[in-house]
């Protein structure tokens, strides 16, 4: 078949590979404009034009996407199917232009976590699995019919970073599965209401912002670890410690004695840092102060009680 992919980060970049090395061709890539980043301000590739480049695939960096430029070079490749992982949402004119369609790899089991934080929300609810699926792109966002679907096992320790890494690579499998399903005839493409009518609550995965992030020491311990792995290592779990604020990327939860109220903590100032929860008690192995490196509880304890003497 042949293909243009679209995609941004390195998740797209590894199903882009997965086409790459399949008997499909990728006649070009749609990717965003390289931006400045760092203290240089040094334009920055993203990682899916970073491959591209590498195997000599033209790349496609369009301002918009409704461009008649774009729109006429795009329409030029003659591809049969466009393939979207990690990408912007597409007006019609661009995903109605393939004849066999356009398709989407997503980061949950649809219906379930339509938006743009699957990852994270599966794990801040306790999710124990959640899974990949590829369907074809509509006008309403994640909507469209489901082609192929992976599940895959959550576990109790999880963090978001750690579930994702898993999920580029099994998802990159199923997404050249699903096309390979394509090239051999149209696949049985079911509509997601049909997942919808046994599923007792549908639950949302909005972007989660900065200001999110906080966490509620009120919530039970099991909530609270589920918040801080859901939301490592990015955007991270924060807290306010002495007026400086801290990321929390894990901890365990302690089921001891205490008559602390929720948010106070206690501490030796050497080996541990815990925080009361609403039935228990929080223990934060993994932080990061602001201005400094991420350390573990040791290191941060070692200068937070030398810059208190």
């Amino acid at each position: 078949m042949r293909i243009i992919f679209m995609g941004t980060p390195e998740f797209a970049a590894v199903s882009l590979d997965a086409l790459h090395h399949s008997s499909h061709e990728v006649l070009a890539v749609v990717t965003v404009a390289d931006k400045p980043s760092g203290r240089g301000q040094q334009l920055n590739e993203s990682a899916v034009k970073k491959y591209a480049l590498e195997k000599n695939i033209p790349v496609l960096q369009p301002i918009k996407l409704r461009d008649e430029i774009f729109l006429a070079e795009l329409k030029s490749f003659k591809a049969e199917l466009f393939v979207v992982v990690a990408f912007r949402m597409l007006p019609e004119e661009v995903w109605a232009m393939p004849a066999k369609g356009t398709i989407n790899l997503h980061g949950s089991l649809l219906p379930q976590y339509r938006g743009a934080a699957p990852i994270n929300w599966a794990i801040i609810n306790g999710e124990k699995e959640t899974g990949v699926t590829t369907f074809f792109i509509e006008k309403e966002i994640d909507t469209g019919k489901v082609i192929l679907q992976t599940t895959i096992p959550i576990g109790e320790n999880e963090t978001a970073g750690g579930l994702h890494d898993r999920m580029m690579h099994i998802g990159a499998k199923t997404l050249v599965q699903t096309v390979d399903m394509i090239a051999h005839g149209k696949p049985e493409a079911l509509a997601q209401d049909d997942f919808s009518q046994s599923i007792e609550e549908l639950k949302p995965a909005p972007k989660i912002f900065k200001e999110d992030s906080e966490i509620n020491w009120n919530k039970t311990v099991a909530e609270i670890h589920n918040f801080i792995r859901g939301l490592s290592p990015y955007p991270a779990a924060r807290i306010s410690l002495r007026g400086k604020t801290l990321k929390i990327f894990s901890g365990e939860k302690k089921f001891e004695p205490s008559s602390s109220s929720p948010g106070e903590f206690q501490t030796d100032g050497k080996t541990f840092l815990s925080f009361q929860c609403n039935d228990a008690q929080y223990s934060i192995t993994d932080l990061q102060l602001e201005g400094k490196r991420r350390m573990n509880i040791e290191e941060f304890l070692r200068g937070w009680r030398d810059s208190s003497e």
